[in-house]
């Protein structure tokens, strides 16, 4: 029996389902932790991680493995003296280094070190096992600092070394980022709840649902056959948390509003479930569909990022939708003590802040409309000159040791010297090819590299930095010049292939998501109008996002450029995460529209969902920006910019402009089924 403060009693449900709910649940997680297979692993820095696999640079680097000596890949280490020359003395101990490190080459061959021609640089490349280098880095590294005068510096860079430095960066970065996320999560739930014990609740579902969703997506990268990497997984965990805290206070909002209105805490439930389930599902379902655009997309780390975060969100929204009631009813009112919802209590909501927001909002819409989108205009024009495209050296917010070493050879040695632009072609063409190669403009010198017998590799300096605008023309120049005589790979190219791979996705999938979100609130709203201003208001918040980040980037972190998958992934969760909060105010807009005109439904459905969707929007906006404790610049911008627009959207778009709009434009906004028509056109049932 449950009492209340009049003395009523009401019988309850045995709770004995809801706890097996619970259990059930509780078990599954448990042996998807103990049955789950390890992730199929992808390396960052793989050269054709964010290549399509139809790009001519990706068939080089694959028939690059066939050739002789593939599976040996160079640690190069660079020596200098800071501000001065080399000396003679200099000199000689690079070339007592070079025996020293003789002895972690492949085969124990003869180290001899190159000077740069103005003597300011020396470099020895270390032969290393390709697929076991990164492991030797570290021991080479403690040789070097060992063998040379203090008053030298050096660095060990090369393809090895990015590998290994990749990996100390991403030591440890998964429990930061997990904990960092919780404790987001915890403060935030704990400052809108005001309860010792309720923010418990839904910090542990789902918590236990971001680990199952982190075996569901290992499991599936092995019976899929594809691979992740670290940036993918903190993606998909950032989601988890981030809508299933979402979903969570949707549900727990709605279920505290039918506490006031039931004796029995089981019936407050089902009411809210049956209530909040369509919003829930039809915004879950619009991310997961969003979301699973991108199995169509060119690059396979964009494909992975798909598949991963879609597992991520299904399994999201089963621990809100399932867990989360069963662990709610199990603990009764007390568990929002101390503002416990009681029987016939007024709701606060419908008077509070929210309330006199949305009142003042539908006396002026024009007002507000016009002024909320003066400051969508003025923030998006930050985006002017916004540059898209970093090299692998810009994408790490803290520089290794590799990338220093890098810049160091870049400045002492011609342009494409570290780097060199590979050309694959038939053996009995390589001459003909070579000098075909030698009057392209760009290039800077040619030499003969490993050969089989049916591929001879031509290893070409371009006279331009990587990355830059001339190298990328240069490519361009040989591609045309060779045809189909030759293969054209190397970073430049990879970086050339990998901007029209990202290029290609956004054209068809900015398009598909928009179809998508467009279509579920047609279902759910059933009004054209509505779906469409829904539509354009977030699609305003993206490029207002767009623009603040740039801005942002430039004057605060010294950001040349984004990196090239951020427009896209940040278009798909701003859209599809964003539209959530309209489908949450639009979906309770239409249910009081059935009783009263849109200017009061707006005002009351701003004022029960005010406070949930303000707080889910902070919350949201938090967890992305947790992505900032990982160390690549790609996660740092798609955080910012996600979180700057799910700011926006929840405390400017959602709870001024859509009100404002729909105050506007008049009961044509339900057009062209009106709920309340709807509702007077039911039939009668007759008893």
């Amino acid at each position: 029996m449950e009492s209340f403060d009049d003395g009523t009693k009401v019988k309850q449900q045995a709770p004995g389902r809801r706890t097996s709910v619970v259990v059930t649940l509780l078990f599954v997680a448990l042996s998807a932790a103990m049955f789950a297979l390890a992730p199929q692993a992808q390396e960052s820095d793989a050269p054709t991680a964010g290549l399509p696999d139809s790009a001519d640079s990706t068939t080089v680097a694959r028939l690059q493995e066939t050739l002789p000596s593939s599976d040996v890949a160079p640690a190069i280490v660079v020596v200098s003296r800071p501000g001065a020359s080399l000396e003679a003395g200099d000199r000689a101990a690079v070339g007592d280094l070079a025996d020293v490190l003789g002895r972690f080459t492949v085969g124990g061959g003869e180290l001899k070190p190159v000077f740069s021609d103005d003597g300011d640089v020396a470099l020895l490349a270390v032969p290393l096992t390709a697929s076991k280098g990164s492991d030797r880095v570290a021991d080479i590294r403690a040789a070097v600092a060992d063998g040379l005068p203090q008053d030298l510096s050096a660095q060990v860079t090369g393809g090895p070394a990015f590998t290994a430095d990749l990996e100390d960066v991403f030591a440890g970065a998964d429990v930061r980022l997990l904990v960092s996320t919780a404790l987001v999560v915890a403060i935030l739930l704990l400052v809108t709840y005001r309860s010792p014990w309720l923010w418990l609740v839904p910090l542990v579902v789902v918590a236990v649902g971001d680990r199952v969703a982190a075996l569901a997506v290992a499991t599936a990268t092995q019976v899929f056959d594809y691979s992740v990497d670290g940036s993918t997984t903190g993606i998909t965990s950032v989601l988890v948390f981030g809508a299933g805290t979402n979903y969570a206070l949707l549900l727990i909002a709605r279920y505290r509003e039918e506490l006031r209105r039931h004796a029995d805490r089981f019936a407050a439930m089902r009411a809210a479930w049956r209530q909040a389930a369509p919003a829930i599902l039809a915004s879950s379902g619009t991310v997961t569909l969003a979301l699973l655009t991108l199995s169509f997309a060119d690059t396979p780390s964009n494909r992975a990022l798909g598949w991963s975060a879609a597992i991520g969100i299904v399994v999201a929204v089963l621990f809100g939708l399932v867990a989360l009631p069963a662990a709610m009813v199990l603990f009764g009112r007390g568990l929002f003590w101390p503002f416990v919802p009681r029987l016939g209590q007024d709701d606060p909501t419908r008077t509070g802040l929210w309330s006199r927001v949305g009142a003042s909002v539908v006396r002026r819409p024009a007002s507000f409309a016009a002024g909320s989108l003066a400051l969508l205009i003025l923030l998006g024009a930050g985006a002017a000159g916004l540059q898209v495209g970093l090299t692998q050296n810009e994408r790490f917010r803290e520089t290794p040791e590799s990338v220093i070493g890098q810049e160091a050879l870049a400045k002492a040695f011609p342009a494409g010297f570290a780097e060199p632009t590979v050309v694959l072609v038939e053996p009995a063409d390589a001459d003909a090819v070579s000098v075909r190669v030698k009057g392209v403009e760009g290039v800077s010198s040619i030499a003969a590299g490993p050969a089989s017998d049916d591929w001879a590799e031509l290893d070409v300096v371009l006279d331009s930095d990587r990355g830059s605008d001339r190298a990328a023309a240069t490519i361009d120049r040989l591609r045309a010049e060779l045809g189909d005589a030759a293969l054209v790979g190397g970073p430049d190219a990879q970086d050339l292939d990998a901007a029209a791979a990202a290029s290609h996705d956004r054209l068809l999938i900015i398009p598909a998501v928009l179809l998508i979100v467009l279509a579920i609130l047609l279902v759910l709203l059933r009004s054209i109008v509505a779906a469409a201003v829904l539509v354009l208001t977030v699609v305003a918040t993206y490029l207002t996002a767009m623009g603040a980040g740039w801005f942002v980037f430039t004057h605060w972190f010294d950001f040349p450029a984004l990196d090239l998958p951020v427009p896209l992934f940040a278009f798909i969760f701003l859209v599809a995460l964003g539209v959530d909060y309209n489908i949450f105010l639009a979906t309770r807009a239409r249910e009081e529209s059935a009783h009263q005109p849109i200017a009061g439904a707006m005002t009351t459905a701003l004022a029960v969902t005010g406070g949930v969707i303000t707080s889910a929007g902070v919350v949201l906006a938090a967890v992305f920006a947790v992505l900032g404790v990982l160390p690549l610049v790609t996660l740092t911008q798609i955080g910012v910019i996600v979180g700057i627009g799910v700011l926006l959207d929840t405390l400017v778009v959602r709870s001024v402009l859509v009100p404002a709009l729909a105050t506007l434009i008049g009961e044509r906004f339900w057009w062209p089924r009106h709920p309340g028509r709807a509702e007077e056109d039911a039939p009668v049932s007759r008893s």
